[in-house]
């Protein structure tokens, strides 16, 4: 099965906020940058931090660690690693972080507005925030004091992860989907590839389950955490992925609607995730 295209792109224009359709014109039409940064910058609050539900299931205005993240990977993507937006939101994550070096995975400040059943706040440093935020700031290079702190709660908890649970905990899916992504994006490779070989055989979860499957766990060819996974259980992530191209155009998320302005959101961003990881196997 080949992707169609044209039908994609019917989707976003029919369908997708104008992030993704920006994101997609910059990746598959060789559109310019600044129309993408602009997008982002919507979503920007005066702290450095990002809401507004700049990740679809996280209706609230204030700033989230989810909405540093989801904006560094945007600037990642597009290559725009000097952008001025970058450092202040490390500056912001600085603000939020707790004793250990962690940041937590929701802020109270949430709670108040429309948001996802499983954003929950809890009184603890979260792996999967602090991995994802570390990760995205690896990747813009940015050289911070909160990267420090980060990488030290990082590589401790990543050594207490226990891959082989993967199929019984899926808040277990996300910590170690992060974590992988944290540990390709570190600038001391020796010491990455050291954690990745700790951890061991990662079970291979089925595409489209709420379980990370390889190819989420490791989307991009060469990255370091390939090793962890058969090239058969990556193609067929692929395959799936290939056939996951709903009749409209567009991709779906895994996970439950629970809000339909969020969920038609979340099919916008998958179709251009979509699109962007088939792209980088080759499939595009």
């Amino acid at each position: 099965m080949t992707v169609d295209l044209n039908a994609a792109r019917r989707f976003l224009h029919a369908n997708a906020r104008v992030l993704e359709r920006r994101r997609h014109e910059h990746l598959l039409e060789d559109g310019p940058r600044e129309p993408v940064l602009h997008a982002v910058r919507a979503y920007r609050n005066d702290d450095g931090g990002f809401g507004h539900a700049l990740e679809p299931d996280m209706r609230a205005p204030a700033s989230q660690p989810v909405g540093i993240h989801t904006a560094m990977e945007i600037l990642h993507e597009i290559g725009a690693h000097d952008d001025r937006m970058i450092r202040p939101a490390a500056d912001w994550l600085a603000s939020i972080t707790r004793e250990d070096g962690g940041i937590p995975f929701v802020l109270r400040t949430a709670m108040d507005h429309p948001h996802a059943p499983w954003w929950r706040y809890s009184d603890a440093s979260s792996v999967t925030q602090t991995a994802a935020n570390a990760a995205a700031l690896h990747r813009l290079q940015l050289g911070h004091p909160w990267l420090e702190g980060a990488d030290a709660f990082l590589f401790a908890r990543i050594a207490e992860l226990d891959a082989s649970r993967l199929g019984e905990d899926v808040g277990l899916g996300y910590d170690l989907l992060f974590s992988l992504h944290f540990l390709d994006a570190h600038p001391d490779a020796a010491r990455a590839e050291a954690a990745l070989d700790a951890l061991g055989p990662v079970p291979a979860a089925d595409p489209g389950s709420e379980l990370p499957s390889p190819l989420d766990l490791a989307p991009t060819p060469g990255a370091r955490s390939r090793r962890l996974f058969d090239d058969a259980d990556i193609d067929r992530g692929l395959d799936a992925l290939e056939q996951a191209q709903q009749d409209d155009g567009g991709w779906r998320v895994p996970w439950p609607d629970w809000n339909e302005a969020a969920a038609l959101e979340w099919r916008g961003v998958a179709t251009v995730g979509a699109l962007r990881t088939l792209g980088a196997n080759g499939r595009v």
